[in-house]
């Protein structure tokens, strides 16, 4: 899995992959544009507060594993293999995706919005955070928005006949990294770009 991970930028030689690409980063770019304003609104509101409550960072981490580790044990229990699979390729994702995630914060060092000042420079954030290195501490991309999405995908892939299936998949993963947000914890390039990396 990590040799595909790390060997994807080499499908760029297909035609196919330009325009996806183009988008992403250009969306990308306009996201850190923004994420100085952003940023700063999110440090700053008390409006979220009741929705930080509940989705917490550490209540979306339980999410992320409870998803599998759930689909796990109905499959146990319902004898049913798919679901076991399921869960196990769920887990497995969210393993790839940490390392990738990992490797990434280390290299780029953004400081997290909550780490700054209220009234701080919200536009120099790149290779400033210096507090843990090599941990996986930084802020770009978003580790829940990241593991979110790769167990979304899993599930709705897998069990995409259910036409709900994936609305409540993508839809759980969005709310997890829209409170990443919310929380000061990303900006929204961040989660942008977990999202991305997930799916």
């Amino acid at each position: 899995d990590q040799r595909s991970i790390w060997l994807a930028p080499l499908k760029l030689k297909e035609r196919k992959y330009w325009i996806p690409t183009a988008v992403i980063l250009a969306t990308t770019a306009a996201l850190v544009a923004l994420d100085p304003k952003e940023g700063h609104f999110f440090r700053n509101s008390s409006a979220f507060n009741g929705f930080n409550n509940v989705v917490s960072g550490q209540n979306a981490s339980l999410a992320i594993l409870i998803a599998p580790l759930s689909l796990y044990g109905a499959g146990l229990v319902g004898k049913d293999s798919k679901m076991k699979s399921t869960a196990l390729l769920a887990g497995e994702a969210v393993v790839d995706s940490e390392i990738l995630t990992t490797i990434l914060k280390d290299i780029d060092h953004r400081v997290r919005p909550m780490g700054l000042p209220a009234n701080g420079n919200f536009a120099d954030t790149w290779f400033e955070d210096n507090t843990r290195p090599l941990q996986g501490n930084g802020s770009f991309p978003s580790g829940h928005t990241i593991a979110a999405f790769s167990v979304a995908t899993v599930i709705a892939r897998r069990y995409g006949n259910h036409k709900w299936v994936p609305y409540v998949a993508y839809g759980s993963a969005a709310l997890i990294g829209f409170s990443r947000m919310t929380l000061s914890a990303h900006f929204a390039s961040d989660v942008f770009v977990g999202g991305v990396l997930g799916y």
